[in-house]
């Protein structure tokens, strides 16, 4: 049975939900964890809390207190250790204003760590997937290549400068972005991670109702990445999702690693959004003089949720 104040539609499918309080409040509440992707446990702290905070902001809203979800192999790792990733995601707290008000633990021979998270944000400005519309200048607020550059490191591949370009990546708050979205009057917006730019944007263009074309020089990616991507470092989830977008996607002359960037899996990914052309390039330049690599990628037409490469 649906409650009759529940939102449906929100920016990241299934990943959360979104309840109408009165005329001007709704709720969101969402949940993420994931595996280590660097070494350092602090650092995986932040990253996990700025991947799991991130699904308030792609919804428009601010994040305002959140519960610690812990997967903790009491047998191989410290107490110490664990210490060090929560001092991790505490940082972020502190950085994007919300209260950590406790947590849960298990034992779990992988571990784990994340964030259960409850927002707020006004009804009449949520952000959803459905909300792109014909015309709309698409625009992206992080580079591409977290996955390709994860799997590098995993393999001891990549190198000191290109991690850290990957880590500043993973460990930037989307707040600044979903305040550009709004500013910009954008109505349609996801977070881009586990399925990558052309999954999300499949989801959305499907939603939405458009079909959409990507710039394909136009996209940003990390340094490093498509060197890397050349050499085979490319995740597993990369190529599945590139095997779900593939009966809706035109690939047109894009050569194959490019095609498999824009399908990379990322970890605490930018925001996509998108607005009328005024108001997105307008965000692109507000972003760019905080520090992000944001760009337009592409525009959205009517159409029945196709995706297209030029």
């Amino acid at each position: 049975m649906t409650h009759p104040d529940l939102l449906v539609g929100s920016a990241t499918g299934d990943d959360a939900a979104v309840w109408r309080l009165d005329a001007d409040r709704a709720l969101v509440a969402t949940a993420d964890f994931i595996t280590p992707v660097v070494d350092d446990a602090r650092t995986w702290g932040r990253i996990a809390a700025t991947n799991a905070v991130s699904d308030v902001y792609a919804m428009g809203g601010r994040p305002l207190f959140a519960l610690n979800l812990v997967g903790w192999n009491v047998d191989e790792l410290s107490t110490e250790t664990l210490g060090e990733v929560l001092a991790g995601a505490a940082e972020v707290a502190a950085d994007c204003g919300f209260a950590t008000v406790g947590g849960h633990t298990v034992d779990d021979p992988e571990p784990k760590f994340g964030l259960a998270v409850v927002g707020e944000v006004h009804p009449e400005r949520l952000l959803t997937n459905a909300g792109l519309r014909p015309g709309d200048a698409l625009v992206l607020t992080k580079a591409l290549g977290v996955g390709v550059v994860a799997t590098a490191v995993k393999r001891d591949l990549a190198s000191e400068e290109v991690t850290a370009e990957a880590v500043a990546s993973m460990t930037r708050s989307n707040a600044d972005a979903a305040a550009a979205a709004l500013a910009a009057g954008a109505r349609g917006a996801t977070d881009v991670t586990g399925f990558g730019l052309l999954g999300h944007l499949a989801r959305m263009a499907e939603e939405s109702g458009v079909d959409v074309t990507i710039d394909v020089a136009a996209v940003p990616v990390l340094p490093g990445a498509r060197a890397l991507a050349e050499a085979g470092c490319v995740p597993g989830g990369s190529r599945r999702n590139l095997d779900w977008v593939g009966p809706r996607l035109d690939t047109g002359e894009a050569d194959e690693v490019d095609v498999l960037l824009l399908a990379d899996a990322q970890t605490s990914g930018g925001l996509l959004f998108g607005a009328e052309p005024p108001g997105a390039a307008a965000a692109v330049e507000r972003l760019a003089a905080s520090g992000h690599r944001a760009a337009v990628v592409g525009e959205a037409s009517a159409g029945t949720g196709r995706l297209r490469l030029r």
